[in-house]
Parts: structure tokens; C-alpha cells; sequence
């Protein structure tokens, strides 16, 4: 049954309704750009590769709080295993139900509704606010909000602080602010032998016997002790393929795929030394290649976390805890033009599964929270 839409609700149900896979926006960028300008937003299209942004800018004072957000949603899988259809956004149990429920158009709606109501208290705020939202984090990412902070970049401008709204929380809205996240670096590793039968091995070499020490090296590796804000680094292999499917044939190559989430305590470059140094160690004849999707960040406390962290324990009457755990996020991109960045927002436990959804109380609740931090930074 429909329960009576407050304007977060109501809002956050219209971008629910828009199939928006990954890199489709399904109109939400419009949707939002309308509902923006009339607040005196000057709204920016910055499309780029097929990937639809918003830059949405209000005011030109100092400081300038950013919301970074993405409208794009990861595929709803078998729709016949949701209880309600993934794209029509159904209140149920007192929980809304939609395919970017949590993960994130809610976190945008609140965001939306919070500005909407700040501005209205005081149109004069001392500062700025602006929205930057993309189409493309659920997916490659390459011309998503690191296109937008590069044209930023190209015109001189600078964020002061950003909120991104991934879901962040565990158990209870406002349990966890995401102050941090660790690098990620992958590697394709490709180990050369010499195909041959197998009731022959002398005559081939396999690729497969000759990386496996070097494999458990790697795994076995301590890389790192972490440090006070980020736990040691890891390494996991995440694919290897090799052979022709025959079961009589030695592989003349073995292709391993692996990475890297590490800590701001140890280097790209060293993480690249040290695992050629074990490759090397071990005599193996390979081609590898490097892929960094980002750089460890990290915001120490300050004027957002607490602005943040206040207004969460005014309304939500906990004090949230500070973790750089978890993937990667667009923060990785922001943190390169802004000195302080941020992640919260909704509980994570249904995102990317069946079902996904967002307590109805949690979207009044998270919108009180998003306007009373933007009330202590923007403050006259």
C-alpha cells in the first residue's frame, strides 16, 4: 500500500521510476536540473563518452559544499525473484522497495529536499552548494565524475568539502561515515610455457606448475601493517585462466588476474617493485600489466566530519564511527580537487541484491540530517 509522500518520499519515487542501467540516466539528470534552477542552481551538462553529468552550482561564496551522487543503478538481475517490480517503487512493511533505493537516488532525493528547505529558511547562506551527479559509478567510471572534476580542474575551480551519498551506515542510519577509502591496484599476469601432451611434460613446459610458488608467495606476502586509519593492505587473486578445455593438453600460457586494495602507508611503485621482485625471484617468463583505478584518501577529523558527525547524533541520537573499509567509491576522484571528502548514507545491506530498499523513516530522517550539517557549515 501507498503510504501519503512526504517531499523526500515523494521525490525519491519519481527517480525510482526511471529504469536508469548503468550508463543510462533514465531522465533523472533533467528531473533534478529542473527541480534545481528554480533555487537559483546554474545547471551544467557535462556529457562525456556516452556518460551523462550534472555540475549544479548555487552561489559563488565561499565555502562550497559539494553533494556527489550517482543516478545510475546496477542491473535488477531475475525480476521475476523481486517481490515488487526493480523500476515501480512500492512501499511495503514500512520500507520503500526499488531497484537504487539505498544504493543511491534515496541519499539524492534527501539531499534535494534539504537544499530545497535551507535555502527557503535563508537564501543567503554564507557559501555555496553544489550537486555534481553522473551516470556512470556503477560501471567503468571513466568519463563519470572524474570527466566533471576534470573540466573543474581546467577552469580553476576548488571544492572546500564534499558529502558523497553512498550507503554507509550498518546497522542503524548514522552508525558509519566513510572518512577514508584504500587504493585499488590490478594486475593482468601473463606466465608463458610450452603447450605439449600430457603424457609427455618433458617436452612442455607448464605455465601452470611454474606460477603456482610465485602465487603462494604473493598470497602469503605481508605488504604492509596498515596504519592508525586504514587497515594493511591486501592482495587477492580474482581470476586465472589457462588450457584448452582438453584434458590431455599442457597450457602454453596461464593468465591470472589480481589486486591490490592498499593502505596510504605504502606506494604504487613499491607494490609494483616488490611483486616483480617475487615474480623474478621464481624465473617465470611474464607480461605484466598494471591498471590503478585509484588512490588511497583520507579526510582526519575537521569542519565536516564534525558538522556531520553532530547533526547525525542531534537527530539520530548516535555518534557515528569513522571507516575507511569497503571498495572504492567517486570520492577517489573528488579527493584530488577537494581537501575534505566524505561518504554518508543509507544502511548498505540490500544494495546490489534482490529487493533492495530503504526504511520510509530513514528518508525524513536522513534529510534532517543532510540539512542540519549544510545549517553549521553554511551558517551566516
Amino acid at each position: 500500500m501507498s503510504v501519503a509522500a512526504t517531499p523526500a518520499l515523494a521525490l525519491a519515487r519519481e527517480l525510482l521510476a526511471r529504469e536508469s542501467v548503468t550508463p543510462a540516466d533514465g531522465g533523472c539528470l533533467d528531473l533534478l536540473a529542473a527541480r534545481l534552477a528554480p533555487l537559483g542552481f546554474q545547471c551544467e551538462h557535462m556529457d562525456a563518452g556516452g556518460t551523462l553529468n550534472l555540475w549544479a552550482r548555487c552561489g559563488q561564496a565561499r565555502p562550497l559544499v559539494c553533494f556527489a551522487g550517482h543516478v545510475d543503478v546496477v542491473p535488477p538481475g531475475a525480476v521475476d525473484a523481486w517481490r515488487f517490480p526493480p523500476f515501480t517503487p512500492t512501499e511495503a512493511d514500512g520500507k520503500l522497495y526499488a531497484r537504487g533505493a539505498a544504493d543511491m537516488k534515496s541519499s539524492i532525493a534527501c539531499f534535494v529536499v534539504a537544499v530545497e528547505r535551507l535555502l527557503a529558511e535563508n537564501p543567503n547562506v554564507a557559501g555555496s552548494i553544489a550537486l555534481l551527479l553522473t551516470s556512470d559509478e556503477e560501471g567503468a567510471a571513466t568519463h563519470g565524475t572524474t570527466h566533471v572534476i576534470e573540466t573543474l580542474r581546467a577552469r580553476g575551480e576548488r571544492l572546500d568539502c564534499c558529502i558523497v551519498g553512498e550507503p554507509t551506515c550498518e546497522n542503524a542510519l548514522g552508525d558509519t561515515i566513510k572518512n577514508g577509502r584504500r587504493g585499488s591496484l590490478s594486475g593482468a599476469l601473463l606466465v608463458r610455457g610450452t603447450q605439449g601432451h600430457v603424457a609427455y611434460p618433458h617436452l612442455a613446459s607448464n605455465p601452470i606448475h611454474l606460477v603456482a610458488p610465485a602465487l603462494t608467495a604473493l598470497t602469503t606476502e605481508h605488504w604492509d601493517e596498515g596504519d592508525a586509519y586504514f587497515p594493511p593492505t591486501t592482495f587477492q587473486i580474482s581470476n586465472i585462466h589457462a588450457g584448452t578445455g582438453a584434458p590431455n593438453v599442457i597450457p602454453g600460457a596461464c593468465e591470472i588476474r589480481f589486486n591490490f586494495r592498499f593502505a596510504a602507508c605504502t606506494s604504487v611503485e613499491t607494490l609494483q617493485q616488490r611483486t616483480r621482485a617475487i615474480l623474478d625471484a621464481h624465473g617465470l617468463d611474464y607480461q605484466l600489466d598494471w591498471e590503478l583505478s585509484g588512490l588511497p584518501f583520507f579526510t582526519p577529523p575537521g569542519r565536516i566530519l564534525d558538522a556531520l558527525s553532530d547533526a547525525i547524533e542531534c537527530h539520530a541520537h548516535i555518534r557515528p564511527q569513522l571507516s575507511t573499509s569497503g571498495g572504492t567509491s567517486d570520492g577517489r576522484f573528488i579527493a584530488t580537487l577537494c581537501d575534505e571528502v566524505i561518504e554518508f548514507g543509507p544502511l548498505n545491506a540490500t544494495i546490489h541484491k534482490i529487493d533492495e530498499h530503504i526504511d520510509l523513516a530513514h528518508l525524513d530522517l536522513l534529510t534532517a540530517i543532510y540539512h542540519d550539517t549544510l545549517a553549521r557549515l553554511l551558517a551566516p
